[in-house]
């Protein structure tokens, strides 16, 4: 089994491919699929548009929400193509963790000169399962 950081750096790569071939300014849905097509020619398994239920106590809601990619069943993947990513960006993304109860996302920004520029990291602080060598 992949780490983490492995698979967080396959994903970076992808995104840096993708943004170097068709640049900035286009639907996050076009960077959504070349960056799903880029992992799975490096043979990681992801999945588009993952629908998110939303749990309250015992009330499950099965909601609209939906996550724009999730690798390996365990990296969330958040697009985006905006001017610049605000707080309220990584606090979706830490939302999305911790209701899918998932360690770790990435939020990509598209619309930026330099991809580099565009990629934030979250750790999901609630995550149930230790971070240990080899465990993740």
């Amino acid at each position: 089994m992949l780490e983490l950081n492995e698979i967080t750096g396959q994903i970076i790569a992808a995104a840096l491919k993708v943004h170097t071939v068709i640049g900035p300014g286009l639907l996050e849905s076009i960077y959504q699929s070349c960056v799903h097509h880029e992992l799975k020619k490096r043979g990681l398994q992801s999945e588009l548009e993952v629908p998110l239920p939303v749990v309250y106590e015992d009330l499950r809601i099965e909601s609209k929400f939906r996550l724009d990619l999730i690798v390996e069943k365990r990296i969330i993947v958040e697009f985006k193509c905006v001017d610049v990513l605000l707080p309220i960006h990584k606090a979706q993304l830490l939302t999305y963790l911790r209701l899918a109860n998932l360690p770790l996302g990435l939020l990509l920004n598209f619309n930026v000169v330099h991809m580099k520029d565009g990629i934030k990291r979250i750790l999901n602080n609630r995550y149930q399962q230790a971070f240990g060598a080899g465990k993740t």
